[in-house]
């Protein structure tokens, strides 16, 4: 028996070390998991604090969630190692939340005689992992909005590294109470809290009361993803199924994520409408929206995970059946549902800056049916960007160029239908 689990667990190893995306189940089960995954008490790492196996609270979260050698999207990995994307190549992990190797892709080009540099650090969010090259963000000294000082920003400024939050029987969200049985982040039974124990919350976020440099969440959001999330999409997409505020320690997605960002709210009014319904006028644009000047779609076959909404839904259930990666829930948004943050930015970082999901620098998202690159004819350097086309591809997570248009316009047309 024991040569039987040495073996599996060989066999489970050699499989994300050549990036194999494995189904990808928490090694927090929703909560604090092994205390000795992050910390060491006789070897922690040298000039570290807290004992952890890093020199800083994002290197020992790296040291599980990025891995040399890998060669494509793998299991819970959200950062490619510098050698596995050298120059002209993109990041490999396609996680919702994006790739963090995305801020170390600088890009320079050329418009109408100026050179224009784009620099990694507007790809995201600049978390600082010495131990893995991630440095302070270098153009903004404090969250874009708001004061949460750039030079503090790591992993757990938005995840609860010790993942005490749990989502109970009801529905309240605490910090005590049943103990944690499983991560309430996925769509299996077993992520629901019952008589035998609470269910972590989404994806370990900070909750109500947790404090970081100056700043402290009053609530956490609620969403569900299916267990195989960092997949290319090149033929199914991955549908994180986001849900709306709830009572009992719940949050909108737009209050939460403007904890920070608190100036991208104006006296209490969001610049862009979020965290309310989308009305009939948007919900039928969207439902119709195929790509430029195809306006033929079905509302039933019309979601998109370039852009998601909030399901104006505060049952669980409803989520997991929702949060699929095989093209099977693809309904657009009734008009309850609602815009939120990630309906336009990934988390973590993406191929664009500001870590939207498109590229909203140029006019054009493809150019003459191919992805615009420096490789491409005609190039058209404000399209490419410096990028060779693969990588313009890549940042789209693989899409083949015939799911837009031959000249397709940027994705806020998903809503909006302006071209």
């Amino acid at each position: 028996m024991k040569v039987a689990k040495v073996t599996l667990l060989a066999v489970l190893a050699a499989l994300v070390a050549v990036g194999v995306a494995t189904t990808a189940y928490s090694f927090h089960s929703g909560g604090v998991a092994e205390c000795g995954g992050c910390h060491s008490m006789h070897s922690p790492a040298a000039g570290g604090t807290f004992l952890l196996v890093g020199t800083d609270q994002s290197s020992a979260c790296l040291t599980c969630h990025e891995h040399a050698g890998d060669t494509g999207p793998a299991s819970y990995h959200i950062s490619t190692a510098p050698g596995d994307m050298p120059a002209g190549t993109a990041p490999l992990q396609r996680t919702p939340g994006g790739d963090f190797g995305w801020l170390k892709k600088d890009y320079t080009f050329v418009v109408r005689g100026t050179t224009i540099n784009e620099d990694g650090d507007t790809h995201g969010h600049n978390i600082i992992a010495a131990d893995f090259g991630y440095a302070v963000d270098g153009v903004n000294a404090a969250a874009p909005g708001g004061t949460f000082p750039s030079a503090q920003l790591a992993c757990n400024s938005c995840h609860d590294p010790h993942g005490k939050y749990r989502r109970l029987v009801g529905g309240t969200v605490a910090t005590t109470g049943a103990p944690i049985k499983a991560s309430g982040s996925y769509t299996a039974a077993t992520n629901e809290p019952d008589g035998t124990g609470a269910v972590g919350v989404y994806r370990l976020l900070a909750g109500a009361g947790y404090t970081k440099d100056g700043i402290t969440f009053t609530g956490v959001p609620a969403a569900k993803v299916p267990s195989s999330y960092n997949r290319t999409e090149a033929a199914t997409q991955t549908r994180v199924a986001y849900g709306v505020a709830t009572t009992g320690g719940h949050n909108a997605w737009g209050t939460w994520c403007g904890t920070c960002h608190t100036g991208m709210h104006s006296s209490g009014n969001y610049v862009h409408p979020i965290d309310q319904g989308v009305g009939s006028s948007i919900a039928t644009i969207y439902g119709q929206y195929v790509k430029s000047g195809d306006m033929t779609g079905v509302a039933a076959s019309s979601f998109s995970s370039l852009t998601p909404f909030s399901t104006n839904s505060s049952d669980y259930t409803v989520l997991a059946g929702l949060a699929q990666n095989n093209d099977s829930q693809l309904g657009g948004p009734a008009t309850s549902d609602q815009v939120n943050c990630m309906s336009c930015h990934r988390a973590h970082a993406s191929g664009w800056e500001f870590g939207l999901r498109w590229n909203m620098e140029g006019e054009f998202m493809t150019y003459n049916s191919l992805f615009p690159g420096t490789d491409t004819t005609p190039t058209v350097p404000q399209f490419a960007r410096g990028r060779l086309g693969a990588e313009t591809q890549a940042a789209y997570y693989d899409r083949p160029v015939t799911k837009f248009a031959s000249y397709q316009r940027v994705l806020c047309n998903k809503c909006h239908a302006q071209d």
